[in-house]
């Protein structure tokens, strides 16, 4: 690349310090055309940054990163200036004049990807990073930026190059001196990460909801507490509660933190037959938001004489909660039908009130149910679609090639799918480390 870019990296407006960052072949001309003088590498120096004409910019400092040993694999440098929008505007028109260019949306991490400095999930992981919102979403972004997401797709990918060669082995020099259990030990290795990559893709779904949030849908008849089940774990008033049926009728998302998971709540539409189109809507999106959710909480009233309550047993599977709310009233003849569908539908459930603080029981199973299905020993297979996507490819190639092992032509071209599928994580394919570990393992025409 032959332009040199930069772009602020504090964020815009009014503050105490502001930093803008350079990277390419320019950089080293550029901050001696500003200072004064030649930048000394890694070293912070206090300059008076001056523009063409040689009218004093700002009091700043300057750091030099020399090519290769710096973040984009380039020369780089970082401009830490006064904060006020006047300075940042002044240098910003000083570096378009020394003939540098506003950097695109992520052309830093692209640089440094394209120069070898990160691999593609480790420049995923930076704008995840970026992103974070929670705890263990930035556990997660800094344990893939060190490596963890790409070492293990490695391993796998290696173990497959392995096979792999034991196979074209077997099917290229039939002459040679190749031991007789090639073709044994190939099927030996490929069942038994076949199966690594079974429990990979069963797993798959936890590092997507660490990433994204663990999704939440509150569902249940009309006025059986929803919105205030809500306004309760948010700690504000975030839905609308009133006596009045179908007060909700579209989905309200709100964020929040437990025990640092992200989790998004919805609140939906009372599901009952609908009095109109627009209630029908939202009766329908109800559905389709709990469908899609990862838990789903069924807020149903104890105290209630209409099985109203039936309207919403369509939206709840195994494993969901249902919430038994209204014990501070006297229990109605839906109280013990509601326990018994709960209990035919294999659900756990909270009997509260949320008129008397009834919502530190569900926030204490909500909290638990989070950490369960969210919190893991081993770092999480995929944290992305784009990784799941190529995890289920690579898995399915293999299951093909551990089939196909019978016919060890047929078994080596999925083996190496599976293989350039697992490369893809980390935006490294290399084709002739094939070719190479046979010729290392087996010492072909010594």
């Amino acid at each position: 690349m032959s332009d040199t870019i930069f772009a602020l990296a504090t964020a815009p407006g009014r503050a105490a310090v502001a930093v803008i960052r350079l990277s390419g072949p320019g950089t080293r001309a550029a901050l001696a055309a500003l200072g004064g003088r030649a930048a000394r590498p890694r070293r912070a120096s206090l300059r008076t940054l001056r523009d063409a004409g040689g009218a004093p910019l700002d009091r700043a400092l300057t750091l030099f990163f020399p090519s290769p040993r710096s973040y984009t694999g380039e020369d780089c440098a970082e401009l830490h200036l006064h904060g006020g929008a006047g300075v940042v505007d002044a240098v910003t028109r000083a570096l378009l004049a020394l003939g540098l260019r506003l950097a695109e949306p992520g052309e830093f991490t692209r640089r440094a990807f394209e120069n070898g400095k990160l691999d593609l999930d480790q420049a995923e992981a930076v704008a995840d990073l970026v992103e974070a919102e929670s705890a263990a979403q930035a556990r997660q972004a800094l344990g893939q930026l060190a490596g963890a997401l790409g070492a293990r797709y490695e391993t796998w990918r290696e173990r497959l190059i392995d096979a792999l060669a034991q196979l074209e082995a077997a099917v290229d020099f039939p002459d040679e001196e190749i031991p007789a259990d090639v073709t044994a030990k190939a099927r030996e290795g490929l069942r038994s990460l076949a199966a690594e990559l079974d429990r990979a893709v069963a797993d798959e779904a936890r590092g997507r909801r660490v990433r994204e949030g663990y999704r939440v849908a509150v569902v249940g008849a009309p006025n059986a507490g929803k919105s205030s089940l809500i306004n309760a774990l948010l700690g504000r008033d975030a839905a609308i509660v009133a006596a009045e049926p179908g007060t909700t009728r579209d989905i309200i998302e709100a964020p929040l933190i437990i025990d640092g998971f992200k989790v998004l709540l919805a609140d939906t539409a009372g599901l009952r037959a609908p009095a109109g189109a627009v209630e029908a809507e939202g009766v329908r999106r109800a559905r389709a938001w709990a469908a899609g959710a990862d838990l789903r909480l069924w807020v149903a009233d104890r105290s209630g004489r209409t099985a109203a309550w039936k309207q919403a047993v369509g939206a709840v599977v195994a494993g969901d909660i249902c919430v038994l709310n209204k014990t501070d009233l006297e229990e109605g003849p839906d109280g013990p039908d509601i326990r018994g569908a709960a209990a035919d539908l294999g659900l756990a459930v909270l009997s509260v009130s949320l008129r008397n603080e009834g919502a530190r029981g569900v926030w204490e199973g909500l909290s638990l149910r989070v950490r369960t299905d969210l919190a893991g020993s081993d770092f999480p297979a995929a944290t992305a679609g784009r990784h799941a996507a190529l995890l289920h490819e690579a898995r399915d190639h293999l299951r093909r090639a551990v089939d196909a092992l019978d016919e060890p032509e047929l078994a080596a071209e999925d083996a190496r799918l599976a293989a350039r599928a697992l490369a893809r994580i980390s935006g490294r394919i290399d084709a002739d480390d094939i070719l190479g570990r046979v010729f290392a393992t087996f010492c072909i025409g010594k």
